[in-house]
């Protein structure tokens, strides 16, 4: 099992990176990265996959709600998609090789994988292969992750050396309305760790009395959550999680 690095246990993530409309800063952009960097903070990215099989920054399934485009995100190439504008701000969605240069090692950043198939199941690899291919030389601070924990397994045989953790919750129907009960049982007990090689988890803030988050820290799990939204919910999380992801506040960082 491979440790996530230091920093990812002492500097706030912000979740989606720094992002704020307001300021012309849409979620996953460039904008929000650098912002995120010029603060200090971590970074939290989310990649689906182009048509043409590239890693692209951007977290829904459907263009609809960033872009105001209608249309899956895997329905058009990375070029085209490059050139779609994200509501907010002033660019395009960006590839993962590009925020890799962007971001070049200067501060930690968590990389989560969406599942690509809707049911949590075995993956077909193509995301899985496009994120190693990208990431071949980079020397920063990462944590891959998914909620998908084939996903992980799959990222483990290509990439051993890059520290993985399986994204978390209780997984409410209202939230997951595309998954079985049973599935959504299972998962929320986080059966796959071990399988995964994982080293740690990025939980749900609002399920951190889960008693396996307990068992998973005694072995040795570094313990995340999302997505924290104020100063008193980061207070009642660091009872419980190493690490918070923040957005709508500025977290504090340590000296």
């Amino acid at each position: 099992m491979t440790e996530i690095h230091a920093d990812f246990r002492r500097i706030p993530i912000a979740h989606r990176a720094l992002h704020d409309v307001a300021d012309g800063r849409p979620e996953n952009s460039r904008a929000a990265i650098r912002a995120a960097i010029a603060a200090g903070y971590g970074i939290e990215i989310d990649l689906q996959l182009s048509r043409d099989g590239r890693a692209m920054v951007f977290h829904d399934y459907d263009l609809t709600r960033l872009t105001g485009i209608n249309g899956a995100i895997q329905q058009r190439d990375a070029a085209e998609l490059s050139q779609i504008g994200l509501l907010g701000g002033d660019e395009g969605i960006p590839t993962f090789a590009e925020v890799l240069k962007l971001v070049a090692g200067r501060v930690p950043m968590l990389i989560e994988l969406k599942d690509q198939h809707g049911q949590m199941g075995v993956t077909d690899g193509r995301l899985e292969r496009a994120v190693v291919a990208d990431m071949q030389g980079y020397d920063g601070p990462v944590g891959l992750m998914s909620f998908n924990p084939n996903s992980v397994v799959e990222l483990a045989d290509l990439m051993p050396g890059i520290p993985r953790g399986i994204v978390s919750e209780h997984f409410p129907a209202k939230d997951w309305v595309l998954l079985k009960p049973e599935t959504r049982a299972l998962l929320s007990r986080i059966p796959d760790y071990d399988r995964a090689g994982a080293c740690f988890i990025s939980h749900s803030v609002h399920d951190l009395d889960n008693p396996r988050l307990a068992e998973l820290r005694g072995q040795g799990a570094a313990i995340f959550c999302w997505t924290v939204r104020s100063e008193a919910q980061e207070i009642e999380a660091r009872k419980v999680a190493d690490n918070i992801t923040f957005e709508k506040y500025l977290a504090k960082i340590p000296s």
